[in-house]
Parts: structure tokens; C-alpha cells; sequence
């Protein structure tokens, strides 16, 4: 499998660091700032799948650039959401698979399925109120994170209507903490996922980047954990299936 890195920051020097790991070599790095001259120009060979950790800007302009190439992406960059309908056509028109997720690890995603299984479950008590914090480093542009706003969508579509305070912080370099809570009368029930490492986002990027190759669709890493769950599924969909 050969890729193309958006983005040579702390997560795009890990992907190209851990690359040989999943049986892939880097066929060119193109840096946010020179993302819009090397796409148009370029020429990176072979390439099977793009990785893009870049920044929320930057995305919309990116993606159509890649699909002109035929590329299919996995974006790991988060803060676009107000673009990803323009992007799903994007994706569509060009028949190209796209893997987006706000958050790669493993633990996250299940993490998600656990909270909506709790959210489900204290919907239907009218005396718990639910909140969400999350906690990052310093440099992280978006707040509140992606994945704290996944969460949040998770618990509403599980069937909890009430308001969900949702609070971020910004501070050192905390690679990531979501602390998911169910507050009532007389006592509080807290979820909380912690990332040690980095590496575990780069990780998670790498497998979908294995899975999406040649595959046509727009997809999640819930789509990705179904299908290998599922080795009928594992093929994926047409363009605009998935999530």
C-alpha cells in the first residue's frame, strides 16, 4: 500500500514513522501549506490511499483535489463538519471512498458504543442530567472536539433529548481525555476514555487507510469495526452508503 501524507505535524511524522508496520510506504508528504500548489502539480506515482492531518480549512479544498487524482482519503483532521455535505458529493461524483472519523482509537469507538448504551438506559430517567469534558493540548484548534460533538450526537440519537452540557480545555499537552457524566439527585455516574499515546491515533489511521483501499463510499470507523466484523459486509458500498 502506498500513501500520501497531508500534513507532516506531530500525527503525520507518526503515521510515516509506523507505516512499514502495516505493509505501507510513503509515496510523498505535502505539508498544509503547500497542499493546494503540490496536489495541482505533482507527481507522486502510484498512490493508493491519502491520509490527511491537516487543518480544518484546509479539508474542503483538499478532498476535491484528491478526488480529481482518483484517491481515496482517510481524514483524520476534524473542525470542517459545516462542509462534510459538499464533500460527501465531492466523494459521490468522483466514486472514491472517503473514511472520516473525529477520533481513530480503537477504545474511543468503542467507548462510544458504551456511552450510548448508558445514554439509552438513563433517558428514561427524568432526574439525571448528562455532561461532557474534554481535555487536549494546547495547540488543538477546535473546541469543543470532534469527538466530544460525536459523543454528544451518539447520546441524542440513543434516545437522551435533555440538554448535555458539553465543556472543553485546552491546556499543556494532554493528547486526549472525554470524561462522559450522569448526574442525579443523589449521585453521579462518570465514563472516562484517556489517551497514554499518540501513536494510537496514527495506529487507527493506518488500519482504515488498509481497509478503505478500493473500496468506494463515505464510511466511519464504526462502518470499518462492522464490516470486519462482518466479512460480508467487508467489500464496502456504493457511493454515499455508510454512515
Amino acid at each position: 500500500m502506498r500513501l500520501l501524507l497531508l500534513g507532516h505535524g506531530r500525527m503525520g511524522k507518526l503515521v510515516e514513522a509506523l507505516a512499514p508496520e502495516y505493509g505501507a510506504s510513503v509515496a510523498g508528504v505535502v505539508t498544509t501549506r503547500d497542499a493546494a500548489l503540490a496536489l495541482s502539480d505533482r507527481d507522486f506515482g502510484a498512490v493508493d490511499v491519502a491520509i490527511d492531518f491537516t487543518l480544518p480549512a484546509a479539508v474542503p479544498t483538499n478532498l476535491p483535489m484528491l478526488a480529481a487524482r482518483g484517491l481515496n482519503v482517510v481524514i483524520g483532521t476534524t473542525g470542517w463538519a459545516a462542509h462534510e455535505r459538499a464533500m460527501r458529493a465531492v466523494a459521490a461524483r468522483t466514486n472514491i471512498g472517503v473514511l472520516a472519523a473525529a477520533n481513530f482509537s480503537l477504545g474511543m469507538n468503542l467507548f462510544q458504543l458504551v456511552v450510548e448504551d448508558a445514554a439509552r438506559r438513563f433517558a428514561r430517567h427524568e432526574s439525571f442530567g448528562a455532561w461532557i469534558h474534554e481535555l487536549h493540548h494546547a495547540a488543538k484548534k477546535d473546541a469543543p472536539s470532534g469527538t466530544a460533538l460525536q459523543l454528544k450526537a451518539g447520546m441524542v440519537d440513543a434516545g437522551y433529548v435533555r440538554p448535555v452540557d458539553v465543556s472543553s480545555a485546552r491546556v499543556g499537552s494532554i493528547p486526549g481525555t472525554h470524561l462522559v457524566g450522569f448526574d442525579g439527585p443523589s449521585d453521579t455516574v462518570t465514563l472516562t476514555h484517556t489517551v497514554r499515546d499518540r501513536a494510537v491515533f496514527a495506529r487507527g489511521a493506518l488500519e482504515a487507510a488498509r481497509w478503505l483501499k478500493g473500496k468506494q463510499g463515505w464510511f466511519t470507523m464504526r462502518d470499518m469495526l462492522e464490516a470486519l466484523d462482518s466479512p460480508q459486509r467487508s467489500r464496502g458500498g456504493l457511493p454515499g452508503e455508510g454512515s
